[in-house]
């Protein structure tokens, strides 16, 4: 093989990785322009053209994404999480955050500071996929099997406190992980500061309040 043809192996495989560079960067600025869009106009009143605007693409690339609907779902699981795809908390900086607690205090504050983070970030988003759902069959799949993905979530990181033997053992662990997903969804959060218009601060100290009353140990038990 000569040095020319080793060469033009180098440049190719360099082009491609550039190429593949400059196209996921395109995916993620179409997928955040589409999270903001998505949240101050709701789903139906955002386009592929009005993305395509404010992300400074064609409205080819965006359509280029995959159909509305999957442009909704990525953008939901960036938001959230940074990423999309993930199935396992623990391999997320939040969940490696959760697995840092000391103690049932702590633990009970990891969960806190978890789901309020999060929610501030995609509570529009929410409202807007929740109402999405109620037309469109793909999302509201998405939303059923989310709902299952958050129980087997909240499963995981309860059954590591409940080995560190941080969780209440007067009431039944299934029960447990029920109570802390109604605590800590997206629709309680809506609730609280959407409906009810508490601020922030105030749903994190109610959230944390109740997580410490109703799922840990009683602090007189450790």
């Amino acid at each position: 093989m000569t040095s020319q043809s080793i060469s033009g192996k180098a440049a190719r495989s360099y082009r491609s990785t550039l190429r593949q560079q400059q196209a996921e960067q395109t995916r993620l600025r179409v997928v955040a322009t589409a999270a903001q869009l998505f949240a101050a106009e709701g789903y139906t009143r955002t386009t592929f053209a009005k993305i395509a605007a404010a992300a400074g693409v064609s409205a080819e690339t965006v359509q280029g994404q995959g159909p509305k609907a999957a442009l909704m779902i990525a953008a939901i699981e960036h938001a959230a999480f940074g990423v999309s795809g993930e199935e396992n908390v623990f391999n997320l900086e939040v969940g490696r955050r959760i697995l840092a607690a000391d103690d049932c205090t702590q633990a009970a504050e990891a969960l806190t500071v978890m789901h309020a983070e999060m929610f501030e970030r995609v509570a529009h988003l929410a409202l807007a996929l929740i109402g999405a759902a109620s037309s469109d069959p793909e999302l509201d799949r998405y939303l059923t099997d989310t709902r299952a993905s958050v129980h087997l979530q909240l499963r995981r990181i309860l059954d590591v406190y409940r080995d560190r033997g941080w969780l209440r053992e007067d009431i039944s662990f299934d029960e447990l992980v029920e109570t802390t997903a109604v605590l800590c969804s997206v629709e309680t959060y809506l609730q609280i500061t959407h409906r009810d218009g508490w601020s922030v601060t105030a749903y994190r100290t109610w959230l944390r309040r109740m997580l410490t009353e109703t799922i840990v140990n009683p602090p007189q038990a450790n």
